[in-house]
């Protein structure tokens, strides 16, 4: 048998005259199968040593032709597909085209039926920023805010799956309002769950959100100026954690969004209202707290609608088959991880003729290439982490 040997490192490597150690770039795989990149998100890095020199996302692992499926079905049947773009916060995209077909065919919504919409969009935006929060706890070494975010979670889902019989995808909020009306208990049970959660937020910042090595990690990393956010088509969080105080839901206020009081958290420097002296605006810390901060805001918004809830019917009237008029429609909602769009075209028939969707997920990972570069290896999974991408939303 011949005898195996090792060769040792190319020449190319050790420069023999001075005795010093040169460096080579390598392609590294992150993902699709990683779990930092939160889905089938594939990273191809490019590095030296341990700095990334540059990100280059790949993408298409999730597609599924939603787009095309809206242009074969009729808009309730549509529906369901919506709920499975960002399927962390369902209860958003089902809203959203609701609305544009609503908008599109001039359908009356009663007044119950807009609240439960509200109530059902923030519970979903909690439950998705709990999500965010506790695996970017995860991501950066933390396992305990994972379980207790979870632990919170569990509590939106059973609200949840009390009214629509489901806990991801819901397909609740429908075209004319929702497809059956609250529980008896449900306003007594969302309130009870208010008092239980709005105190746990508290606790999440001092668990996570001022913890030592976890604004090491975060305070500094990926910075992303307003300029850049605005030019890069950034919207939710993203937008916001560089400062830009910009939502859509107080901005160009669509459902009954200007009938409620609360505020709009925005990226701060470090030093400001006790915040960590090393935040810088649009850093990956500023995007992960403006979700912290978001939450007590929906806390805020839920409890107005709850005292405000009326009676009455929880869905308009409309033909039963609905037939699209020879006209074109563009709206946006302010969904949990930013601007989330539908474009529909009808043209006198049951299904549309075009549909296009504008996913704020999509946008948000488009300043990847921007920011990973020039950063650590360990720095990428804290920058991809804190621009909170879901992948349905990505690919559609």
């Amino acid at each position: 048998m011949q005898e195996r040997t090792f060769q040792s490192q190319p020449d190319l490597l050790v420069d023999r005259t001075s005795g010093d150690l040169r460096t080579e770039e390598m392609l590294i795989n992150m993902g699709p199968q990683h779990p930092s990149t939160h889905g089938v998100l594939r990273l191809m890095l490019r590095t030296d040593g341990e700095i990334v020199m540059e990100a280059i996302p790949h993408i298409g692992y999730l597609h599924r032709c939603a787009e095309k499926i809206g242009e074969n079905v009729t808009p309730v049947q549509f529906i369901p597909i919506t709920d499975r773009l960002d399927y962390l916060a369902a209860m958003n995209n089902n809203h959203g085209y609701a609305l544009a077909i609503e908008r599109l065919c001039g359908i009356e919504v009663p007044e119950r039926a807009r609240y439960i919409r509200v109530i059902m969009c923030e519970l979903n935006r909690i439950a998705s920023h709990l999500v965010s929060f506790g695996c970017y706890g995860l991501d950066m070494g933390a396992f305990t805010p994972f379980l207790y975010a979870f632990r919170e979670r569990e509590y939106i889902l059973d609200l949840l799956e009390s009214a629509s019989g489901a806990r991801l995808t819901y397909s609740y909020l429908s075209i004319g309002g929702a497809t059956q009306d609250l529980p008896e208990d449900f306003v007594d049970k969302l309130r009870l769950f208010l008092d239980y959660f709005e105190p746990k937020i508290d606790e999440y910042n001092q668990l996570l959100s001022f913890n030592y090595i976890f604004v090491k990690r975060t305070a500094g990393v990926g910075v992303i100026p307003a300029a850049d956010a605005i030019a890069y088509g950034l919207t939710g969080p993203c937008l916001r954690g560089s400062g830009v105080k910009w939502d859509l839901r107080r901005c160009i206020p669509y459902e009954i969004y200007d009938r409620f009081e609360f505020d709009i958290p925005v990226g701060v420097a470090g030093g400001s209202d006790g915040m960590p002296r090393e935040v810088v605006v649009g850093d990956s810390w500023n995007r992960y707290f403006v979700r912290v901060l978001e939450m007590k805001q929906s806390v805020r918004i839920l409890r107005q609608a709850a005292d405000q809830l009326p009676a009455g019917e929880f869905r308009g009237k409309f033909p039963k088959v609905l037939k699209l008029p020879a006209k074109d429609i563009y709206l946006e909602v302010e969904g949990a991880r930013g601007q989330l769009g539908y474009y529909v075209q009808g043209d006198g028939k049951v299904n549309p003729r075009r549909v296009k969707i504008r996913g704020p997920s999509f946008c948000n990972l488009s300043i990847v290439p921007r920011v990973c570069r020039n950063v650590l290896l360990a720095d990428v999974a804290a920058i991809v982490g804190s621009i909170d991408v879901v992948m349905g939303e990505v690919d559609r």
